[in-house]
């Protein structure tokens, strides 16, 4: 669904656009009109299967959950069925592409039967939309804690790289977040209320726990998405459910969503509760990431969170999060290059761009990958963690969205080598067996250390490559950066060709016989081709120029020969 809703060149919903390569390499699944029958069967079926019984959609981790005391202790059914914010927040994405997908396939349909599984996927894909809004809404949380408390202590040595006094730290940093504590406090959608931010020496952290906290409340109003839980999950935040729910929220305001009115009226309230909550989040991790006039927090590797965990792979979740407020507030190249250096740091410390050593930890963050360890689960079984594997693709998808924002030239193409030096090393780890063939993942193929091999594909790191690519693809098909000097120097040969060319016109050349003046003509169409396109692509520009110079050159030549007989 993502490429077809994403990459126009690979759209479905319209059967008489379908390109024929597309069509080549789906034939197995029938033609133009089969295909996106069969996505619509496909998606009905999908959002039926996670449903219970009255209608109520499932977000459930399932086998995502692990035991972290015991391999041999499996995780109870009942926490296997706990919902998670993984899942809310990519049925954001599945279901805004299912809904835009029916809304522009429905015109080439005429049969009833075809509109009514449309009906059914709509209602479906809607319904479940709704509910993982929800659940966003009540997995929110703040986590305020004394300043001299140990996450205290931790958060405000993360922030002070100048090694100033400690009280004119936290002074500074409450002064900074002064504007996010406010909103925050305005909060009261899904939270049981919101703690005194305002007593000196308190702290704070927001975000997304990692499923539904337990002093979340009901949303009230959508009783018809189904039965709203008690909350279980630990009230606080966590770096990799607080990413995946920024990247799926930020759907619910992409242009497809508003240009085709994906959003019904409650769905849009719900979209407003988010997206402030979006902002405030963004805000804060940003300014804690770049605090100070030095060295930014972000830039000493690895992150440490309060709970005194620390790892490269925090380093860029905090990374993510920064690159895209950065992009909100169009800031200076300067700032995006750090960011983009932070991630040439991080693939190198992750060994994407370097070899591993013998017994190198650094293996770790692929396989068995980060563990993170969700707290509250344990009161229905045993101790359960979630493992974070997806290190690589997000460093590419990440690599990829900050070289879509820099308009530096140089500084673009580093990370655009960045990421195609990261692509080449997950286009190894692509499963060789024919289960799972070409897909994701097969960390053993450059990491000797890994003992076990996969036979089945990882759906889940499977689609963040997919993601990573789709953003490659966008990019790919925007406008190349523009040089001023190539600007300024393709106008002055542009300049020279046309005064050129008028020399020709009153030799007579265009009067000459039928080879001179098809030449001729030739010469006029490619200047009228530099003139539409010298303003965005200059490169392009000149190398038309320099074919038409030569030939100008040779007319010239020519006739001087001429003459000189």
């Amino acid at each position: 669904m993502l490429p077809a809703t994403e990459i126009p060149r690979f759209r479905l919903d319209k059967p008489n656009e379908t390109e024929d390569a597309v069509l080549d390499v789906l034939k197995q699944f029938g033609d133009a009109l089969e295909v996106p029958r069969l996505l619509v069967r496909v998606t009905i079926d999908y959002l039926r299967r996670y449903s219970d019984d009255d209608g109520t959609p499932r977000f459930s981790g399932g086998t995502y959950f692990y035991n972290t005391d015991d391999q041999r202790l499996q995780p109870t059914e009942e926490q296997m069925d706990l919902d998670v914010v993984e899942s809310y927040a990519a049925s954001l994405t599945l279901c805004l592409a299912a809904l835009g997908f029916a809304r522009v396939f429905r015109p080439a349909l005429t049969r009833p039967e075809l509109r009514a599984d449309l009906d059914t996927l709509e209602n479906l894909a809607s319904r479940r939309l709704s509910a993982a809004m929800i659940g966003l809404l009540r997995s929110f949380t703040i986590n305020v804690f004394e300043a001299d408390s140990a996450d205290g202590r931790i958060l405000l040595h993360n922030i002070n790289q100048t090694k100033m006094p400690r009280r004119k730290a936290m002074d500074m940093l409450v002064n900074n977040l002064r504007d996010t504590a406010a909103g925050l406090r305005d909060l009261n959608i899904g939270l049981e209320r919101v703690a005194d931010l305002d007593t000196s020496g308190r702290l704070f952290e927001c975000g997304w726990s990692w499923g539904v906290t337990k002093n979340s409340t009901v949303v009230e109003g959508y009783e018809d998405v189904g039965v709203q839980g008690e909350g279980y999950a630990d009230d606080k935040p966590y770096l990799y459910f607080t990413v995946v729910a920024l990247d799926g929220i930020a759907d619910l305001y992409s242009d497809r969503t508003r240009l085709l009115g994906l959003l019904d009226d409650e769905q849009s309230r719900l979209a407003t509760a988010l997206r402030l909550r979006w902002d405030l989040t963004q805000s804060y991790w940003t300014k804690i990431a770049s605090f100070g006039d030095g060295r930014w927090p972000l830039e000493d590797i690895p992150w440490r969170t309060v709970d005194g965990e620390e790892s490269d792979f925090f380093s860029l979740l905090v990374t993510s999060i920064a690159a895209r407020d950065l992009a909100g507030r169009r800031d200076t190249d300067v700032d995006l290059s750090r960011l983009g250096a932070i991630l040439t740091e991080l693939a190198s410390r992750g060994r994407l761009t370097r070899r591993p050593t013998v017994g190198d930890s650094a293996v770790l963050l692929h396989y068995p990958g980060v563990g993170l360890h969700l707290e509250g689960a344990e009161i229905f079984g045993p101790p359960v963690s979630w493992n974070a594997t997806d290190f690589a693709p997000l460093l590419m998808k990440r690599a990829i969205y900050i070289a879509s924002l820099i308009n530096d030239i140089e500084r673009r193409g580093d990370l655009l080598d960045l990421a195609d030096d990261v692509w080449d090393h997950l286009t190894l780890r692509r499963i060789r067996e024919a289960g799972g063939r070409d897909l994701w993942d097969q960390p053993v193929e450059v990491f000797d250390s890994i003992q076990e091999t996969f036979t089945d594909p990882s759906w889940h790191h499977t689609v963040r490559v997919v993601e990573s690519l789709v953003l490659a693809a966008n990019m790919a098909d925007s406008h190349p950066l523009r040089s001023e000097e190539l600007a300024s120097l393709s106008r002055d040969m542009l300049a020279e060709a046309e005064h050129l060319f008028d020399q020709e016109l009153l030799a007579g050349s265009a009067e000459a016989g039928p080879s001179m003046r098809d030449k001729i003509e030739s010469i006029r169409q490619r200047l009228r081709r530099v003139e539409q396109i010298i303003s965005d692509r200059p490169g392009s520009a000149m190398a038309l120029l320099l074919s038409v110079l030569r030939e100008l050159d040779d007319l010239a030549a020519a006739r001087q020969d001429v003459l000189g007989e």
